[in-house]
Formats: C-alpha cells, structure tokens, sequence
C-alpha cells in the first residue's frame, strides 16, 4: 500500500474528503520526519516509536579491493513498534 492508497482508504472509512485526509497525512508525516531529526523522540502509543539514533564511525573494508575506509559518524531515524502493533501483526 502506498501513500496514495492509505489515503483513500483512510477517506473512505472516515467519510472524508481525499484532500481533507491528504492534508492531515501529509502534515503528521511532515512533523514526525522534522521532530525525529532535531533528536526528539515520538511515542505514538500502542503504536510504536520514532526516534533519531547516532551511528560511531568506524573502520570498514572496499569488498572489490580489501582496502580500508573511513565511515563516518552518522544519524539515522529508527521505529520500534509497540506492543498493541506487534500483537496485531502476530495474529494476523
């Protein structure tokens, strides 16, 4: 299911508009994606947690050439999916 599909979906079961509901989608995808960056954590309850976690750099290797590299230091966003989200998933 892509964005688009979740929105008519989502516009069907609430009797909305398409637009209304892209609005809102797109707005609460908006924030999260601009909070998690700035290392604020969100816990959407029952749901599951977006937050920003920090990559150490280390050393690696160029599998073609065996040589070693640098990689850098660097920030990722990560999901941890709640309990109520698991349990779903599970009995589905």
């Amino acid at each position: 299911m892509n964005k688009g599909e979740l929105v008519s979906k989502i516009a069907e079961d609430g009797d909305l508009t398409q637009k209304q509901v892209d609005l809102v989608v797109t707005a609460l995808l908006d924030e999260i994606k601009d909070q998690v960056a700035q290392g604020t954590k969100i816990t959407l309850t029952g749901f599951g947690t977006f937050q920003k976690r920090d990559r150490k750099g280390r050393i690696g290797r160029n599998p073609r050439t065996g040589e070693e590299i640098k990689i850098p230091p660097s920030s990722v966003p990560a999901f941890s999916a709640g309990k109520q989200f698991k349990d779903t998933v599970k009995a589905a």
